[in-house]
């Protein structure tokens, strides 16, 4: 299992890229249901106020910021989603 250390240390992208692939090779529904109740804190957070209400109304959008928002602020606010998920779950 990969420490706190070690995953800090990769960047925003890289985090999301691991614990999304790691989800879909378990096919770990709770995961993506985590990540779209938090998207929408997450987007506030980064400071997409607006993005945050529209997120709300929208599942497609949700599910896009959950599987492909890698990148850029929103990222960065999922950052220790995606730690902790890899903490408990990653063997390598």
């Amino acid at each position: 299992m990969p420490t706190f250390a070690e995953l800090d240390k990769l960047s925003s992208k890289e985090l999301h890229d691991r614990a999304v692939a790691l989800a879909k090779h378990r096919v770990d529904v709770a995961f993506f249901w985590r990540l779209l109740k938090d998207v929408p804190a997450a987007e506030a957070v980064a400071g997409n106020t607006g993005e945050a209400d529209r997120d709300i109304g929208s599942v497609v959008s949700l599910v896009y910021d959950a599987t492909e928002g890698g990148e850029g602020k929103l990222a960065d606010a999922l950052r220790p989603i995606y730690i902790d998920y890899l903490m408990k779950h990653d063997e390598k």
